[in-house]
C-alpha cells in the first residue's frame, strides 16, 4: 500500500530549519548520479541522445529522437517508487509531503499521457534500479522493443493514485 510507512505520532525533525533548508537546497534535479549512470550506460554501448527537451512534454531527462524513446530517471522518493524502501515519507510534516509527492505523481502522468499521445515511448528508471544489473538490458529492449508507444504508467499497479494516497 502506498505510503504504507506512515506513522500518526508527530516526531520532531533532528534538524533546525536553517541546517534543513541547507540539506533541502543541495538536492539537484538534473545531472543526478542515477541519471549520469543511466547516460553512461546508453553511450558506452553507441546511443546518442539529447537531454531535457524542453520542447516535450515533462522536460525528459534523456530523448533519443532516432528511437522516437523519452526517459525519465525517477528518484524513488520524490516520484514515490511503490514498494521501494527510499519511497517512505518522511515522519514530520506529513501532510505536506503526501501532498508534494501526490502533485509530482499526478505531473508524471499527465506529462507521460501527453508525451504517448505524440507518439514517443516513455521509459521510467528509478533510482534503485541504477543500482542493479540488468539496468543494460532494460534500456536495451525499451529502445528495440516494437508496437506502439509504451509507458510504464499504463496497465501498472505500483504507480501511486489520488484514491490510494489521500486515504493513508
Amino acid at each position: 500500500m502506498l505510503f504504507s510507512s506512515i506513522s500518526k505520532s508527530k516526531h520532531m525533525d533532528i534538524y533546525d530549519k536553517k541546517k534543513r533548508s541547507e540539506i533541502m537546497s543541495r538536492i539537484r534535479g538534473t545531472d543526478t548520479k542515477p541519471e549520469i549512470m543511466v547516460r553512461r550506460i546508453l553511450h558506452s554501448r553507441g546511443y546518442r541522445f539529447r537531454l531535457h527537451r524542453n520542447d516535450l512534454p515533462g522536460n525528459p531527462d534523456i530523448v533519443l529522437p532516432r528511437y522516437k524513446a523519452a526517459i525519465f530517471v525517477h528518484g524513488c522518493f520524490w516520484h514515490h517508487h511503490e514498494g521501494c524502501l527510499k519511497s517512505k515519507l518522511p515522519k514530520t510534516n506529513v501532510k505536506f509531503w503526501r501532498d508534494k509527492i501526490l502533485q509530482n505523481v499526478e505531473r508524471d502522468r499527465k506529462n507521460i499521457t501527453k508525451l504517448t499521445s505524440l507518439g514517443w515511448r516513455v521509459l521510467i528508471v528509478w533510482e534503485c534500479e541504477t543500482r542493479r544489473d540488468h539496468l543494460n538490458e532494460k534500456l536495451v529492449e525499451f529502445l528495440h522493443s516494437n508496437g506502439r508507444p509504451q509507458s510504464e504508467f499504463e496497465g501498472t499497479s505500483h504507480i501511486a493514485t489520488d484514491t490510494n494516497i489521500r486515504n493513508r
